[in-house]
């Protein structure tokens, strides 16, 4: 019975020292002697505001210094938009400090959707629904591929003086661009690099003393592009070509 009440009374002082502990970690007392009562905020960021984050963590802060959920306060910034990633940690003895990493909006992705220049995908925000940004598609899993290859596009075209306004690969893997002036070029699913070199290669020479717009080049040939032409820069309509009319043309190389 003795032994009993040892181990009961040593519980009962065991208890009476940690729940005083467990109460200011879990926030039932002590929020207002701890309290977090300063925000600090880095990172460059532009569009994100700081009345935004401080309502963000505001619900999380409450419970003071010692109870605060950092996950929690981090996982609210980062649903803010245009908040890419975020770190939330405390400082003694009052200071709650959240570093923000803003997107930097690349790309349109799709219809309703951004690609950041670190590759991740966000909302549109409505601000820049009317951006002019290249607008580039397909399945989000292959981001990387279609970024990739829209440089190289670009970089083949500059010469040129063109620029890849629009570029995709659609669920069958085949590839499109659309230029700067308008021309819509089809890859194709194979060889989409070699492809768009070659066709760069001779477009000088197809377009050379033409005065009609090439409207659609199509690569998908082992040989040679089907071009289609559009109307001439002209007032007189009579002699306009129908803009659907093709025209074969042979690679420089087989000629």
């Amino acid at each position: 019975m003795n032994a009993l009440l040892r181990l009961l009374a040593w519980l009962l002082a065991l208890a009476l020292v940690a729940l005083p502990v467990v109460a200011v970690l879990n926030g039932w007392v002590g929020a207002e002697r701890f309290p977090l009562a300063r925000l600090r905020v880095s990172g460059q960021f532009e569009r994100v505001q700081a009345e935004q984050l401080r309502a963000a963590v505001a619900p999380h802060a409450r419970r003071g210094y010692f109870a605060v959920d950092l996950h929690a306060a981090q996982r609210a910034v980062e649903r803010l938009p245009w908040v890419e990633s975020a770190q939330v940690r405390k400082q003694w003895p009052d200071v709650l400090e959240v570093r923000v990493v803003e997107h930097r909006p690349f790309a349109r992705w799709g219809e309703d959707r951004m690609l950041s220049e670190r590759g991740v995908l966000f909302p549109l925000p409505p601000d820049l629904a009317d951006a002019r940004l290249p607008r580039l598609d397909g399945p989000p899993a292959r981001a990387p591929e279609v970024v990739a290859l829209y440089n190289e596009a670009r970089e083949l075209f500059a010469p040129l003086g063109y620029g890849v306004a629009e570029l995709g690969v659609d669920a069958r893997g085949s590839w499109s661009l659309v230029l700067d002036n308008g021309t819509r070029v089809v890859v194709g699913r194979d060889d989409a690099r070699a492809r768009l070199q070659r066709f760069v290669r001779v477009l000088p020479q197809l377009l050379a003393g033409q005065a009609r717009p090439l409207e659609r080049a199509d690569l998908r040939y082992t040989n040679g592009f089907t071009l289609a032409w559009g109307r001439p820069a002209t007032r007189d309509s009579s002699f306009h070509t129908p803009a659907s009319a093709q025209a074969r043309a042979k690679q420089a190389s087989s000629t």
